[in-house]
């Protein structure tokens, strides 16, 4: 298979425009279903948000999957900012010691113990 030539930066460029076009109409349609069906509320952190700082509240999908935009917003929660960053960096540390994943049991990441395997490395003194 023969590499693909890299991009120059105008045709970069205009990629990049058209998908930072269609990713902010996508996410207009259901930020503002959301705003509307939603308390302008953190749900992580519970801060109120209300009129110039409305737009530190963002739109996750619980699912992870931003095609899923039932018309009930069952799929989405309202999370300012820093919460939805610590989501999302919560579920992609998930099996590295580092927090939780979806489906992991409440407290899971609580349970990582970096000596529990200390007893079988050091051997106890000979008497």
């Amino acid at each position: 298979m023969k590499p693909k030539k890299p991009m120059d930066a105008a045709e970069r460029k205009r990629v990049l425009d058209q998908l930072h076009r269609e990713t902010a109409a996508r996410a207009a349609g259901y930020r503002e279903r959301a705003l509307k069906l939603f308390p302008h509320v953190c749900a992580s952190c519970a801060r109120e948000f209300a009129g110039v700082r409305l737009k530190e509240l963002t739109v996750h999908h619980k699912d992870h999957n931003h095609d899923h935009n039932p018309p009930d917003g069952s799929n989405w929660e309202l999370l300012c900012l820093y919460c939805h960053d610590h989501e999302h960096e919560k579920n992609g540390m998930a099996g590295h010691g580092g927090g939780g994943g979806v489906g992991d049991p409440p407290g899971a990441s609580t349970l990582f113990n970096p000596f529990g395997q200390l007893d079988g490395l050091v051997k106890p003194p000979e008497s």
